[in-house]
């Protein structure tokens, strides 16, 4: 049960040389072009239009949308009921990668480089586009597979990919979340939060070609009802630019 502490694990796991036909499954969908990550507060005002717009982004197949409540606007009188401190130490995180020298918000992070206001569409769509560089997807393939209370992660290189460095991220989200809103700035209103962060656990490393790693699938859905994938670069020990991503069951 989640009770409010999130665990950053650091997960033991299982790496093999794989090919990624023999993982691949009839089914399976497209890979995203593109992961946005939008840090939001219950008790910030500006919030609840980037909310609405991320609930938009995650019926889209092809993006990878999160929330990530934060926790520093609790003093304002309503201390959000999602938040958490790992959250806000992500976001800090970004900020320091960029040089930013500060953090606000509603903020939407796109494939773990840009920053727009998380209400606006444009200039998300934008960020968008600049991160992938035109492309139709992420450049590295992250395909998963659920059995016999497992979840296997395969990672494969394409013809686009450059940067052969990253860390392995599965994320545990609820796939939906409403919450009346009591005191604060947000006060009477009732808002529906989609795909939130309710934990940030390390796989392990990826340092290019073809790999294979295996999470407890109780752990992947560890306080939420599926589960995202990050293979994710780093810059200087802060998050970098994603480099794939997969969607858990539902998403």
């Amino acid at each position: 049960m989640f009770d409010g502490g999130i665990m950053v694990f650091r997960l033991r796991l299982t790496l093999a040389a794989l090919g990624l036909a023999a993982f691949l499954q009839p089914a399976l969908a497209e890979p995203p072009r593109a992961v946005v990550e939008l840090f939001t507060s219950q008790g910030c005002s500006s919030c609840p239009p980037a909310d609405e717009l991320l609930v938009e982004y995650s019926r889209q197949s092809d993006i990878v949308a999160l929330s990530l409540p934060v926790n520093y606007w609790d003093y304002l009188g309503w201390k959000d009921t999602l938040a958490h401190v790992a959250f806000t130490e992500r976001q800090k995180a970004y900020a320091h990668s960029r040089n930013d020298r500060q953090v606000f918000t509603p903020q939407m992070i796109v494939n773990g480089k840009k920053s727009s206001i998380g209400s606006d569409r444009a200039q998300i769509e934008k960020a968008i586009q600049v991160t992938t560089k035109g492309r139709r997807t992420l450049p590295v393939n992250v395909v998963l597979n659920e059995q016999n209370g497992t979840v296997s992660i395969a990672i494969e290189e394409t013809p686009d990919t450059t940067q052969r460095e990253a860390e392995i991220w599965i994320l545990p989200v609820l796939k939906s979340q409403t919450v009346p809103i009591e005191r604060g700035e947000n006060k009477g209103k009732t808002i529906t939060y989609a795909n939130v962060v309710r934990g940030l656990n390390r796989v392990g490393e990826w340092r290019g070609g073809s790999a294979r790693f295996q999470v407890p699938l109780d752990m992947a859905r560890q306080g939420g009802d599926t589960y995202v994938v990050l293979l994710q670069g780093t810059d200087a020990a802060r998050p970098g630019l994603i480099l794939g991503a997969a969607k858990g069951p539902g998403l």
